[in-house]
Protein backbone atom coordinates (compact mmCIF):
# COMPACT_ATOMS: atom_id res chain seq x y z
CA UNK A 1 0.00 0.00 0.00
CA UNK A 2 2.89 2.38 1.01
CA UNK A 3 5.40 1.53 -1.82
CA UNK A 4 5.83 4.01 -4.38
CA UNK A 5 6.31 4.07 -8.43
CA UNK A 6 8.89 7.09 -9.42
CA UNK A 7 8.36 7.72 -13.19
CA UNK A 8 10.19 9.49 -15.33
CA UNK A 9 13.38 9.81 -14.38
CA UNK A 10 16.75 10.76 -15.99
CA UNK A 11 19.18 7.77 -16.79
CA UNK A 12 21.37 9.80 -14.77
CA UNK A 13 19.20 10.04 -11.27
CA UNK A 14 21.26 7.41 -8.52
CA UNK A 15 19.62 6.31 -4.91
CA UNK A 16 21.80 8.99 -3.12
CA UNK A 17 19.61 11.86 -5.90
CA UNK A 18 16.59 10.30 -4.45
CA UNK A 19 17.51 9.95 -0.87
CA UNK A 20 18.84 13.64 -0.75
CA UNK A 21 15.64 14.92 -2.31
CA UNK A 22 13.75 12.90 0.41
CA UNK A 23 15.43 14.38 3.21
CA UNK A 24 15.15 18.05 1.55
CA UNK A 25 11.42 17.89 1.54
CA UNK A 26 11.42 16.43 5.12
CA UNK A 27 10.13 12.94 3.57
CA UNK A 28 11.07 10.16 5.49
CA UNK A 29 11.83 6.40 3.99
CA UNK A 30 12.93 3.16 4.83
CA UNK A 31 16.08 2.30 3.57
CA UNK A 32 14.79 0.15 0.20
CA UNK A 33 15.18 2.48 -2.68
CA UNK A 34 15.02 0.07 -6.26
CA UNK A 35 16.14 2.20 -8.67
CA UNK A 36 16.26 1.09 -12.55
CA UNK A 37 16.55 2.74 -15.83
CA UNK A 38 13.45 5.42 -16.19
CA UNK A 39 12.13 4.97 -12.47
CA UNK A 40 12.05 3.46 -8.97
CA UNK A 41 10.50 1.66 -6.35
CA UNK A 42 10.74 3.48 -3.39
CA UNK A 43 8.82 1.61 0.31
CA UNK A 44 7.40 4.61 2.70
CA UNK A 45 6.52 3.41 6.73
CA UNK A 46 3.20 4.14 6.51
CA UNK A 47 -0.15 6.17 4.09
CA UNK A 48 0.76 9.53 5.29
CA UNK A 49 4.35 9.51 4.24
CA UNK A 50 3.50 8.12 1.00
CA UNK A 51 0.27 10.60 0.45
CA UNK A 52 2.79 13.62 1.49
CA UNK A 53 5.56 12.49 -1.37
CA UNK A 54 2.78 12.14 -4.08
CA UNK A 55 1.65 15.51 -3.06
CA UNK A 56 5.04 17.15 -2.39
CA UNK A 57 6.97 15.76 -5.32
CA UNK A 58 4.79 14.68 -8.49
CA UNK A 59 4.33 16.89 -11.35
CA UNK A 60 6.64 19.61 -9.25
CA UNK A 61 9.97 18.69 -8.91
CA UNK A 62 12.40 18.53 -11.49
CA UNK A 63 15.68 16.04 -10.81
CA UNK A 64 18.32 16.04 -13.98
CA UNK A 65 16.44 18.24 -16.14
CA UNK A 66 13.23 15.63 -15.91
CA UNK A 67 10.05 16.22 -14.17
CA UNK A 68 9.29 13.50 -11.71
CA UNK A 69 5.60 11.98 -11.71
CA UNK A 70 4.87 9.85 -8.53
CA UNK A 71 2.13 7.59 -7.92
CA UNK A 72 1.27 4.64 -6.17
CA UNK A 73 3.25 1.00 -7.52
CA UNK A 74 -0.26 -1.31 -7.35
CA UNK A 75 0.43 -5.10 -9.79
CA UNK A 76 -2.36 -4.32 -12.62
CA UNK A 77 -3.82 -7.75 -10.98
CA UNK A 78 -4.72 -5.91 -7.49
CA UNK A 79 -5.94 -2.91 -9.61
CA UNK A 80 -9.19 -3.43 -8.87
CA UNK A 81 -12.91 -1.76 -6.55
CA UNK A 82 -10.24 0.84 -4.36
CA UNK A 83 -9.24 3.98 -5.36
CA UNK A 84 -7.76 7.41 -3.25
CA UNK A 85 -8.96 10.85 -4.06
CA UNK A 86 -6.47 13.37 -2.88
CA UNK A 87 -6.91 17.51 -3.14
CA UNK A 88 -10.32 17.09 -1.77
CA UNK A 89 -11.17 20.95 -0.38
CA UNK A 90 -11.15 20.30 3.40
CA UNK A 91 -14.80 21.93 3.62
CA UNK A 92 -16.13 20.15 0.59
CA UNK A 93 -19.57 18.44 2.53
CA UNK A 94 -19.47 14.63 3.02
CA UNK A 95 -23.13 14.84 1.41
CA UNK A 96 -21.71 16.74 -1.99
CA UNK A 97 -18.68 14.03 -1.79
CA UNK A 98 -21.13 10.96 -2.07
CA UNK A 99 -23.31 12.32 -4.53
CA UNK A 100 -20.61 12.90 -6.38
CA UNK A 101 -19.30 9.52 -5.77
CA UNK A 102 -22.34 7.93 -6.44
CA UNK A 103 -22.72 8.88 -9.67
CA UNK A 104 -20.26 6.35 -10.93
CA UNK A 105 -21.66 3.10 -9.10
CA UNK A 106 -22.46 1.87 -5.61
CA UNK A 107 -20.32 3.16 -3.34
CA UNK A 108 -19.65 0.46 -0.08
CA UNK A 109 -17.27 2.48 1.68
CA UNK A 110 -15.56 5.55 2.22
CA UNK A 111 -13.02 6.37 4.46
CA UNK A 112 -11.06 9.62 5.35
CA UNK A 113 -7.10 8.80 5.53
CA UNK A 114 -5.13 10.72 8.42
CA UNK A 115 -2.83 13.02 6.70
CA UNK A 116 -0.93 16.16 7.15
CA UNK A 117 -2.09 17.59 4.28
CA UNK A 118 -4.02 20.74 4.29
CA UNK A 119 -6.73 19.07 1.86
CA UNK A 120 -8.57 15.77 2.38
CA UNK A 121 -7.82 12.19 0.86
CA UNK A 122 -10.29 9.45 0.79
CA UNK A 123 -10.11 5.65 0.24
CA UNK A 124 -13.27 4.50 -1.96
CA UNK A 125 -14.03 1.05 -1.85
CA UNK A 126 -16.54 0.64 -5.42
CA UNK A 127 -18.56 -2.61 -5.34
CA UNK A 128 -17.49 -2.92 -9.04
CA UNK A 129 -14.04 -2.41 -11.09
CA UNK A 130 -15.48 -0.90 -13.92
CA UNK A 131 -17.39 1.51 -11.61
CA UNK A 132 -13.67 2.00 -9.87
CA UNK A 133 -12.50 2.44 -13.55
CA UNK A 134 -15.20 4.97 -14.70
CA UNK A 135 -14.88 6.81 -11.45
CA UNK A 136 -10.75 6.64 -12.21
CA UNK A 137 -10.96 8.55 -15.68
CA UNK A 138 -14.19 10.78 -15.13
CA UNK A 139 -12.60 12.14 -11.59
CA UNK A 140 -9.21 12.94 -12.28
CA UNK A 141 -8.69 16.09 -12.81
CA UNK A 142 -12.23 17.14 -11.80
CA UNK A 143 -12.47 20.90 -10.65
CA UNK A 144 -14.39 21.44 -7.46
CA UNK A 145 -13.51 25.56 -6.72
CA UNK A 146 -9.80 25.73 -6.72
CA UNK A 147 -9.09 22.49 -5.95
CA UNK A 148 -8.35 19.54 -8.71
CA UNK A 149 -8.76 15.76 -7.05
CA UNK A 150 -6.11 13.81 -8.00
CA UNK A 151 -7.00 10.37 -8.23
CA UNK A 152 -4.69 6.65 -8.01
CA UNK A 153 -5.66 3.07 -7.67
CA UNK A 154 -4.72 1.35 -4.28
CA UNK A 155 -4.10 -2.11 -3.70
CA UNK A 156 -7.47 -4.75 -3.32
CA UNK A 157 -6.34 -7.68 -1.84
CA UNK A 158 -9.86 -8.58 -2.92
CA UNK A 159 -8.72 -8.87 -6.51
CA UNK A 160 -5.95 -11.04 -5.15
CA UNK A 161 -5.51 -14.56 -6.71
CA UNK A 162 -6.58 -17.47 -3.93
CA UNK A 163 -2.81 -18.27 -2.81
CA UNK A 164 -2.53 -14.07 -3.03
CA UNK A 165 -5.15 -13.43 -0.42
CA UNK A 166 -4.06 -12.74 3.24
CA UNK A 167 -5.04 -15.62 5.27
CA UNK A 168 -7.35 -15.14 8.04
CA UNK A 169 -5.83 -15.38 11.66
CA UNK A 170 -7.30 -16.85 14.39
CA UNK A 171 -10.72 -15.72 15.45
CA UNK A 172 -11.53 -15.45 12.08
CA UNK A 173 -10.89 -11.80 10.94
CA UNK A 174 -8.69 -11.22 7.72
CA UNK A 175 -4.98 -9.07 8.65
CA UNK A 176 -6.13 -6.44 5.98
CA UNK A 177 -9.36 -5.96 8.81
CA UNK A 178 -7.46 -5.12 11.73
CA UNK A 179 -6.40 -1.82 11.37
CA UNK A 180 -8.51 1.23 12.34
CA UNK A 181 -8.37 4.45 10.14
CA UNK A 182 -7.98 8.03 12.17
CA UNK A 183 -10.26 10.87 11.26
CA UNK A 184 -8.78 13.36 9.82
CA UNK A 185 -6.44 16.33 11.48
CA UNK A 186 -9.09 18.52 11.94
CA UNK A 187 -12.01 15.73 11.95
CA UNK A 188 -13.55 16.76 8.22
CA UNK A 189 -14.89 13.84 6.59
CA UNK A 190 -14.59 11.74 9.57
CA UNK A 191 -13.77 7.98 10.28
CA UNK A 192 -14.47 5.34 7.92
CA UNK A 193 -18.43 4.99 8.24
CA UNK A 194 -21.04 2.83 7.00
CA UNK A 195 -23.39 5.81 5.45
CA UNK A 196 -26.28 3.69 5.54
CA UNK A 197 -26.47 4.11 9.20
CA UNK A 198 -24.98 7.03 9.74
CA UNK A 199 -27.42 9.36 11.49
CA UNK A 200 -26.39 12.98 12.24
CA UNK A 201 -27.27 15.18 14.89
CA UNK A 202 -28.75 18.61 13.64
CA UNK A 203 -28.33 21.50 15.46
CA UNK A 204 -29.96 25.45 14.95
CA UNK A 205 -27.66 28.11 16.69
CA UNK A 206 -27.75 31.88 16.87
CA UNK A 207 -26.60 33.48 13.95
CA UNK A 208 -24.43 36.17 16.63
CA UNK A 209 -22.38 32.54 18.11
CA UNK A 210 -21.61 31.61 14.76
CA UNK A 211 -18.14 33.00 14.97
CA UNK A 212 -17.37 32.25 18.08
CA UNK A 213 -17.96 28.39 17.32
CA UNK A 214 -15.37 28.88 13.92
CA UNK A 215 -13.14 30.63 16.53
CA UNK A 216 -10.42 32.53 15.25
CA UNK A 217 -8.87 30.65 11.75
CA UNK A 218 -11.18 28.16 12.59
CA UNK A 219 -9.22 27.53 16.08
CA UNK A 220 -12.33 26.55 17.96
CA UNK A 221 -14.03 24.34 15.78
CA UNK A 222 -10.85 22.04 15.21
CA UNK A 223 -10.66 21.77 18.43
CA UNK A 224 -14.19 20.61 18.88
CA UNK A 225 -13.64 18.14 16.20
CA UNK A 226 -10.40 16.70 17.16
CA UNK A 227 -11.67 16.11 20.69
CA UNK A 228 -14.83 14.66 19.89
CA UNK A 229 -13.56 12.79 16.89
CA UNK A 230 -16.93 14.21 14.85
CA UNK A 231 -17.04 15.90 11.32
CA UNK A 232 -18.92 19.38 11.84
CA UNK A 233 -20.45 21.32 9.11
CA UNK A 234 -21.70 24.84 10.10
CA UNK A 235 -24.22 26.07 6.96
CA UNK A 236 -23.03 30.01 7.58
CA UNK A 237 -23.20 30.68 4.13
CA UNK A 238 -26.68 29.86 3.93
CA UNK A 239 -29.86 31.58 3.96
CA UNK A 240 -28.19 34.80 4.23
CA UNK A 241 -29.39 37.18 6.89
CA UNK A 242 -30.96 34.69 8.86
CA UNK A 243 -31.32 34.84 12.55
CA UNK A 244 -30.14 31.16 13.02
CA UNK A 245 -27.30 29.16 10.99
CA UNK A 246 -27.52 24.56 11.56
CA UNK A 247 -25.17 22.69 12.02
CA UNK A 248 -24.55 18.97 11.44
CA UNK A 249 -22.13 16.78 13.64
CA UNK A 250 -21.58 13.34 12.14
CA UNK A 251 -19.65 10.80 14.43
CA UNK A 252 -20.60 7.96 17.21
CA UNK A 253 -24.11 8.49 19.05
CA UNK A 254 -21.18 9.46 21.89
CA UNK A 255 -19.22 11.62 19.56
CA UNK A 256 -22.28 13.64 19.06
CA UNK A 257 -23.28 14.40 22.26
CA UNK A 258 -19.58 15.71 23.29
CA UNK A 259 -19.21 17.64 20.12
CA UNK A 260 -23.17 19.37 21.30
CA UNK A 261 -21.95 20.16 24.64
CA UNK A 262 -19.07 21.80 23.58
CA UNK A 263 -20.97 24.14 20.94
CA UNK A 264 -23.33 24.60 23.77
CA UNK A 265 -20.73 25.84 26.38
CA UNK A 266 -18.84 28.28 23.87
CA UNK A 267 -22.16 29.99 23.04
CA UNK A 268 -23.13 30.25 26.96
CA UNK A 269 -19.77 31.48 27.61
CA UNK A 270 -19.76 34.05 24.33
CA UNK A 271 -23.34 34.39 26.04
CA UNK A 272 -21.91 35.61 29.19
CA UNK A 273 -18.75 37.71 28.05
CA UNK A 274 -21.15 39.61 25.37
CA UNK A 275 -23.77 40.14 28.41
CA UNK A 276 -26.75 38.64 26.46
CA UNK A 277 -29.17 38.26 28.77
CA UNK A 278 -31.35 36.04 26.32
CA UNK A 279 -31.86 32.92 26.87
CA UNK A 280 -29.97 29.98 24.88
CA UNK A 281 -32.11 26.69 24.61
CA UNK A 282 -30.77 23.77 22.66
CA UNK A 283 -32.52 23.40 19.06
CA UNK A 284 -32.31 19.94 17.57
CA UNK A 285 -33.10 19.64 13.51
CA UNK A 286 -35.30 16.32 12.78
CA UNK A 287 -37.01 15.14 10.05
CA UNK A 288 -40.97 15.53 10.43
CA UNK A 289 -41.54 11.29 9.61
CA UNK A 290 -39.15 10.32 13.06
CA UNK A 291 -40.95 13.33 15.69
CA UNK A 292 -44.20 11.34 15.59
CA UNK A 293 -42.13 8.47 17.03
CA UNK A 294 -40.26 10.78 19.61
CA UNK A 295 -43.47 12.49 21.00
CA UNK A 296 -45.17 9.04 21.14
CA UNK A 297 -48.63 7.82 22.39
CA UNK A 298 -50.66 10.55 23.71
CA UNK A 299 -46.89 12.60 24.23
CA UNK A 300 -45.80 10.15 26.30
CA UNK A 301 -42.28 9.86 25.04
CA UNK A 302 -41.54 13.68 25.43
CA UNK A 303 -43.19 13.54 29.16
CA UNK A 304 -40.91 11.20 30.27
CA UNK A 305 -37.90 12.52 28.81
CA UNK A 306 -39.14 16.20 30.52
CA UNK A 307 -39.51 14.13 33.88
CA UNK A 308 -35.85 12.34 33.59
CA UNK A 309 -34.30 15.78 32.38
CA UNK A 310 -35.59 18.57 34.20
CA UNK A 311 -36.35 20.09 31.17
CA UNK A 312 -38.83 21.78 28.97
CA UNK A 313 -39.22 20.29 25.29
CA UNK A 314 -41.45 21.86 22.64
CA UNK A 315 -41.72 21.11 18.69
CA UNK A 316 -42.17 23.53 16.11
CA UNK A 317 -45.70 23.39 14.62
CA UNK A 318 -46.75 21.69 10.98
CA UNK A 319 -47.92 24.84 9.63
CA UNK A 320 -43.97 25.11 8.96
CA UNK A 321 -43.34 22.46 6.69
CA UNK A 322 -43.44 22.02 3.20
CA UNK A 323 -42.13 18.97 1.61
CA UNK A 324 -38.81 21.05 0.62
CA UNK A 325 -38.11 21.61 4.30
CA UNK A 326 -39.32 18.77 5.86
CA UNK A 327 -37.78 19.21 9.56
CA UNK A 328 -39.16 20.59 12.83
CA UNK A 329 -37.23 22.15 15.36
CA UNK A 330 -37.05 20.35 18.95
CA UNK A 331 -36.77 23.40 21.55
CA UNK A 332 -35.33 22.17 25.29
CA UNK A 333 -34.62 24.69 27.82
CA UNK A 334 -32.90 24.08 30.96
CA UNK A 335 -29.49 23.90 32.21
CA UNK A 336 -26.16 22.76 30.44
CA UNK A 337 -26.02 19.44 31.81
CA UNK A 338 -30.36 19.35 31.55
CA UNK A 339 -30.23 20.04 27.77
CA UNK A 340 -27.33 17.60 27.46
CA UNK A 341 -28.88 14.79 29.12
CA UNK A 342 -32.08 15.54 27.08
CA UNK A 343 -29.87 15.88 23.90
CA UNK A 344 -28.86 12.00 24.94
CA UNK A 345 -32.61 11.12 25.04
CA UNK A 346 -34.10 12.97 22.21
CA UNK A 347 -31.39 11.72 19.46
CA UNK A 348 -31.75 7.69 20.90
CA UNK A 349 -35.32 7.86 20.55
CA UNK A 350 -34.93 9.63 16.88
CA UNK A 351 -31.89 7.21 15.81
CA UNK A 352 -33.77 4.02 17.20
CA UNK A 353 -36.45 5.09 14.67
CA UNK A 354 -34.13 5.77 12.01
CA UNK A 355 -32.80 2.37 12.42
CA UNK A 356 -36.23 0.62 12.23
CA UNK A 357 -36.89 2.80 8.72
CA UNK A 358 -33.72 1.51 7.97
CA UNK A 359 -34.13 -2.27 8.55
CA UNK A 360 -37.82 -1.81 6.72
CA UNK A 361 -35.83 -0.76 3.65
CA UNK A 362 -33.27 -3.16 3.89
CA UNK A 363 -35.54 -5.86 3.88
CA UNK A 364 -37.89 -4.56 0.49
CA UNK A 365 -35.67 -2.48 -1.35
CA UNK A 366 -34.06 -5.93 -3.45
CA UNK A 367 -37.97 -6.74 -4.10
CA UNK A 368 -37.78 -4.06 -6.84
CA UNK A 369 -34.60 -4.59 -8.40
CA UNK A 370 -32.26 -2.12 -10.12
CA UNK A 371 -34.46 0.98 -8.10
CA UNK A 372 -32.35 3.66 -7.52
CA UNK A 373 -34.62 5.20 -4.40
CA UNK A 374 -31.65 7.53 -3.55
CA UNK A 375 -33.79 10.23 -5.91
CA UNK A 376 -36.81 9.62 -4.64
CA UNK A 377 -36.48 11.18 -1.39
CA UNK A 378 -40.22 9.57 0.50
CA UNK A 379 -38.21 8.45 3.62
CA UNK A 380 -36.89 10.05 6.57
CA UNK A 381 -34.07 13.05 6.51
CA UNK A 382 -30.68 10.45 6.65
CA UNK A 383 -31.76 7.87 4.98
CA UNK A 384 -30.02 6.31 2.10
CA UNK A 385 -32.92 6.47 -0.20
CA UNK A 386 -33.09 10.53 0.54
CA UNK A 387 -31.82 13.44 -1.01
CA UNK A 388 -30.03 14.22 2.09
CA UNK A 389 -31.18 16.61 4.16
CA UNK A 390 -27.84 17.22 6.12
CA UNK A 391 -27.21 20.70 4.23
CA UNK A 392 -29.13 24.00 4.78
CA UNK A 393 -32.18 23.96 5.69
CA UNK A 394 -35.01 23.76 2.93
CA UNK A 395 -32.68 22.61 0.06
CA UNK A 396 -34.44 21.26 -2.98
CA UNK A 397 -33.78 16.98 -2.95
CA UNK A 398 -32.82 16.07 -6.59
CA UNK A 399 -35.42 14.87 -8.68
CA UNK A 400 -32.98 12.78 -11.44
CA UNK A 401 -33.64 9.10 -10.96
CA UNK A 402 -30.08 7.55 -12.11
CA UNK A 403 -30.30 3.99 -12.87
CA UNK A 404 -34.15 3.58 -12.41
CA UNK A 405 -34.57 0.52 -14.53
CA UNK A 406 -38.02 -0.85 -13.98
CA UNK A 407 -39.47 2.84 -15.11
CA UNK A 408 -38.01 2.44 -18.75
CA UNK A 409 -41.93 3.03 -20.38
CA UNK A 410 -43.32 6.40 -19.64
CA UNK A 411 -46.72 5.29 -20.63
CA UNK A 412 -49.38 6.63 -18.03
CA UNK A 413 -50.86 5.15 -15.16
CA UNK A 414 -53.78 5.58 -13.21
CA UNK A 415 -53.83 4.37 -9.52
CA UNK A 416 -56.60 4.10 -7.03
CA UNK A 417 -55.46 4.75 -3.62
CA UNK A 418 -57.47 4.19 -0.61
CA UNK A 419 -56.80 6.30 2.44
CA UNK A 420 -58.52 6.94 6.20
CA UNK A 421 -61.30 9.74 5.64
CA UNK A 422 -60.06 11.50 8.69
CA UNK A 423 -56.57 12.04 6.69
CA UNK A 424 -58.11 13.69 3.87
CA UNK A 425 -57.34 16.94 5.52
CA UNK A 426 -53.60 16.38 6.42
CA UNK A 427 -53.11 15.12 3.10
CA UNK A 428 -54.59 18.52 1.09
CA UNK A 429 -52.76 20.71 3.76
CA UNK A 430 -53.53 24.17 4.23
CA UNK A 431 -55.40 26.11 0.95
CA UNK A 432 -54.65 22.83 -0.73
CA UNK A 433 -50.70 23.87 -0.39
CA UNK A 434 -49.64 20.28 0.91
CA UNK A 435 -51.43 18.26 -2.59
CA UNK A 436 -49.98 20.90 -5.12
CA UNK A 437 -46.30 20.25 -3.60
CA UNK A 438 -46.84 16.90 -3.62
CA UNK A 439 -47.92 16.89 -7.23
CA UNK A 440 -45.49 18.93 -8.16
CA UNK A 441 -42.58 17.17 -6.45
CA UNK A 442 -43.64 13.72 -7.72
CA UNK A 443 -44.88 14.98 -11.38
CA UNK A 444 -48.16 13.04 -11.29
CA UNK A 445 -51.97 14.63 -11.37
CA UNK A 446 -54.00 13.65 -7.82
CA UNK A 447 -57.04 14.19 -7.60
CA UNK A 448 -59.23 12.91 -4.35
CA UNK A 449 -62.37 11.48 -5.32
CA UNK A 450 -66.01 12.83 -3.54
CA UNK A 451 -67.03 10.39 -0.75
CA UNK A 452 -69.43 8.34 -1.67
CA UNK A 453 -71.71 8.67 1.46
CA UNK A 454 -72.11 10.65 4.79
CA UNK A 455 -70.07 8.37 6.88
CA UNK A 456 -67.85 5.89 4.76
CA UNK A 457 -64.44 5.25 6.25
CA UNK A 458 -62.29 5.56 3.21
CA UNK A 459 -61.57 7.98 0.34
CA UNK A 460 -60.28 7.46 -2.75
CA UNK A 461 -57.17 9.21 -4.28
CA UNK A 462 -56.73 8.87 -7.92
CA UNK A 463 -53.24 9.13 -9.09
CA UNK A 464 -52.41 9.71 -12.87
CA UNK A 465 -48.42 9.28 -13.86
CA UNK A 466 -45.68 7.36 -15.00
CA UNK A 467 -44.51 4.57 -13.11
CA UNK A 468 -41.68 6.88 -11.72
CA UNK A 469 -44.55 9.50 -10.70
CA UNK A 470 -46.93 6.66 -9.08
CA UNK A 471 -43.84 5.51 -6.76
CA UNK A 472 -42.86 9.08 -5.47
CA UNK A 473 -46.71 9.86 -4.66
CA UNK A 474 -47.68 6.80 -3.19
CA UNK A 475 -44.75 7.02 -1.18
CA UNK A 476 -44.84 10.07 -0.30
CA UNK A 477 -48.96 9.41 0.84
CA UNK A 478 -47.66 6.54 2.91
CA UNK A 479 -45.00 8.80 4.38
CA UNK A 480 -48.18 11.45 5.50
CA UNK A 481 -50.31 8.79 6.99
CA UNK A 482 -47.11 7.57 8.91
CA UNK A 483 -45.77 11.10 10.44
CA UNK A 484 -49.63 12.40 10.81
CA UNK A 485 -50.21 9.39 13.20
CA UNK A 486 -52.77 8.11 11.68
CA UNK A 487 -50.89 4.77 12.13
CA UNK A 488 -49.42 3.72 15.60
CA UNK A 489 -44.92 3.78 15.78
CA UNK A 490 -44.94 0.07 15.61
CA UNK A 491 -47.91 -0.47 12.93
CA UNK A 492 -47.02 -0.31 9.30
CA UNK A 493 -49.02 1.82 6.99
CA UNK A 494 -51.07 -0.90 4.64
CA UNK A 495 -53.18 0.66 2.15
CA UNK A 496 -55.67 -0.71 -0.38
CA UNK A 497 -54.69 0.05 -3.93
CA UNK A 498 -56.62 -0.45 -7.41
CA UNK A 499 -55.49 -0.84 -10.59
CA UNK A 500 -57.62 -1.32 -13.59
CA UNK A 501 -56.30 -4.03 -16.01
CA UNK A 502 -57.97 -4.93 -19.68
CA UNK A 503 -60.15 -8.05 -19.40
CA UNK A 504 -58.44 -10.51 -21.63
CA UNK A 505 -55.05 -9.96 -18.79
CA UNK A 506 -57.40 -11.06 -15.65
CA UNK A 507 -57.57 -14.40 -16.08
CA UNK A 508 -53.26 -14.16 -16.22
CA UNK A 509 -52.73 -12.23 -13.49
CA UNK A 510 -54.76 -15.49 -11.85
CA UNK A 511 -53.22 -17.85 -13.49
CA UNK A 512 -54.19 -21.31 -13.64
CA UNK A 513 -56.14 -22.78 -10.28
CA UNK A 514 -54.58 -19.85 -8.55
CA UNK A 515 -51.05 -20.34 -9.67
CA UNK A 516 -49.62 -16.36 -10.24
CA UNK A 517 -51.58 -14.45 -7.74
CA UNK A 518 -50.30 -17.01 -5.54
CA UNK A 519 -46.83 -16.73 -6.38
CA UNK A 520 -47.52 -12.84 -6.49
CA UNK A 521 -48.76 -12.75 -3.14
CA UNK A 522 -45.97 -15.03 -2.22
CA UNK A 523 -43.05 -12.99 -3.65
CA UNK A 524 -44.47 -9.25 -2.55
CA UNK A 525 -46.08 -10.32 0.96
CA UNK A 526 -48.74 -8.27 -0.60
CA UNK A 527 -52.81 -9.54 -0.87
CA UNK A 528 -53.98 -9.45 -4.46
CA UNK A 529 -57.96 -10.20 -5.52
CA UNK A 530 -59.21 -10.03 -9.01
CA UNK A 531 -63.08 -10.07 -7.84
CA UNK A 532 -64.96 -12.42 -9.75
CA UNK A 533 -67.87 -11.78 -11.64
CA UNK A 534 -66.91 -8.30 -12.72
CA UNK A 535 -68.36 -6.48 -15.35
CA UNK A 536 -65.94 -4.96 -17.97
CA UNK A 537 -65.99 -1.00 -17.96
CA UNK A 538 -66.41 0.81 -21.42
CA UNK A 539 -62.52 0.15 -22.26
CA UNK A 540 -63.12 -3.76 -21.45
CA UNK A 541 -60.84 -3.29 -18.02
CA UNK A 542 -61.61 -4.97 -14.63
CA UNK A 543 -60.05 -3.78 -11.20
CA UNK A 544 -57.27 -5.68 -9.19
CA UNK A 545 -57.20 -4.96 -5.44
CA UNK A 546 -53.84 -4.76 -3.91
CA UNK A 547 -53.28 -4.51 -0.04
CA UNK A 548 -50.31 -4.04 1.90
CA UNK A 549 -47.25 -2.27 3.18
CA UNK A 550 -45.58 0.44 0.39
CA UNK A 551 -42.76 -1.97 -1.41
CA UNK A 552 -45.06 -4.88 -0.88
CA UNK A 553 -48.00 -2.80 -3.07
CA UNK A 554 -45.28 -1.26 -5.47
CA UNK A 555 -44.07 -4.58 -6.17
CA UNK A 556 -46.97 -5.95 -6.68
CA UNK A 557 -48.51 -2.92 -9.18
CA UNK A 558 -45.09 -3.52 -11.38
CA UNK A 559 -45.64 -7.57 -11.64
CA UNK A 560 -49.13 -7.42 -12.69
CA UNK A 561 -48.38 -4.45 -15.31
CA UNK A 562 -45.52 -6.36 -16.51
CA UNK A 563 -48.66 -9.71 -17.29
CA UNK A 564 -50.65 -6.73 -18.45
CA UNK A 565 -47.35 -5.87 -21.06
CA UNK A 566 -46.67 -9.54 -21.99
CA UNK A 567 -50.65 -9.95 -22.81
CA UNK A 568 -50.36 -6.62 -24.76
CA UNK A 569 -47.27 -8.09 -26.76
CA UNK A 570 -49.11 -11.18 -27.81
CA UNK A 571 -51.76 -9.67 -28.69
CA UNK A 572 -49.95 -7.42 -31.35
CA UNK A 573 -48.17 -10.56 -32.59
CA UNK A 574 -51.06 -12.45 -33.04
CA UNK A 575 -52.88 -9.64 -34.93
CA UNK A 576 -49.62 -9.41 -36.89
CA UNK A 577 -48.96 -12.91 -37.50
CA UNK A 578 -53.06 -12.82 -38.90
CA UNK A 579 -52.41 -10.07 -41.16
CA UNK A 580 -49.24 -11.73 -42.95
CA UNK A 581 -51.21 -15.58 -42.82
CA UNK A 582 -55.58 -14.93 -42.97
CA UNK A 583 -56.78 -17.44 -40.05
CA UNK A 584 -58.71 -19.92 -43.14
CA UNK A 585 -62.38 -21.15 -40.82
CA UNK A 586 -63.49 -24.92 -41.93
Amino acid sequence: MNKLHFGNLSPSVTVEDLKELFGERNLSVADQVLLKSGYAFVDFPDQNSAIKAIETLSGKVELHGKVIEVDYSVPKKLRSRKIQIRNIPPHLQWEVLDGLLAQYGTVENVEQVNTDTETAVVNVTYATKDEAKEAIEKLTEHQFEDYSFKLSYIVDMDAAPPDQAPRTRRGGRSSRDQGTSQPGPSGDFGAPRNRQHDFPLRMLVPTQFVGAIIGKEGLTIKNVTKQTQSKVDIHRKENAGAAEKPITIHSTPDGCSSACRMILDIMQKEASETKTTEDIPLKILAHNSLVGRLIGKEGRNLKKIEEDTGTKIAISSLKDLTIYNPERTIMVRGSLEESCKAEVEIMKKLREAYENDVAAINQQANLIPGLNLNALGIFSSGLPVLPSAAGPRGAMPSMAPAGYNPFLAPEQEVVYLFIPTQAVGALIGKKGQHIKQLAHFAGASIKIAPAEGPDVPLRMVIISGTAEAQFKAQGQIHRKLKEENFFSAKEEVKLETHIKVPSTAAGRVIGKGGKTVNELQNLTSAEVIVPRDQTPDENDEVFVKISGHFFASQTAQRKIREIIQQVKQQEQKHQQGGAVSPHHSK
